[in-house]
């Protein structure tokens, strides 16, 4: 994937731009969930905009809220991008929609999901809009612990806690475990 410009690079983990990305349905065109995960961020850094810097292990998590669905493959994604978090989250959804992913209901099981989970040291809330840092990111194992893999010692913009810290803090019920790598 392309080196990021000095213009767009990340100074710090403290100032990452994180992307969560999941899914627990195969695809007819990628296969298993974990393969349409790493195609949808090629599919990402295709254009140039977007330059992928790390990504985390990928993980095996238990839908959340629990239900009878399939286990999710989930991970956080580091970037660099010069698009502004409005573009960043509408490219989202573009990469969304072109993999397969529709909107019905919330926690479904899905093809792809792909959240902007931090810009930056950036707090943004609009009514029925974007909400960054993600609303729910602090109290989800599936968000904060690839997170740690890519951004160690990242600070929550609202709530100045390290992801350290916000890890020691999950409720216990929340399954999850590293994927053997592929």
């Amino acid at each position: 994937m392309s080196t990021p410009s000095p213009a767009t690079t990340s100074a710090s983990s403290h100032d990452a731009i994180l992307i969560a990305f999941g899914a627990n349905l195969p695809t007819q065109e990628y296969g298993a969930p974990a393969q349409t995960l790493k195609a949808a961020l090629q599919r990402l850094a295709r254009d140039g905009d977007i330059s992928i810097e790390q990504v985390s292990s990928f993980y095996e998590t238990a839908p959340v809220p629990i239900s009878d669905q399939p286990w999710y493959v989930n991970g956080v994604a580091r970037i660099s991008t010069g698009l502004s978090a409005h573009d960043l989250l509408e490219r989202l959804h573009e990469v969304e929609a072109e993999f397969g992913r529709v909107r019905r209901e919330r926690n479904a099981a899905r093809v792809i999901d792909l959240d902007l989970i931090a810009y930056g040291r950036d707090l943004l809330r609009e009514e029925g809009g974007i909400q960054v840092p993600h609303p729910r990111m602090a109290e989800r194992a599936f968000v904060l612990l690839p997170l740690r893999d890519v951004a160690s010692g990242w600070v929550h913009p609202v709530l100045d806690r390290t992801v350290e810290d916000l890890i020691a803090d999950l409720p216990a019920d929340q399954q999850i475990r590293k994927q053997a790598e592929s």
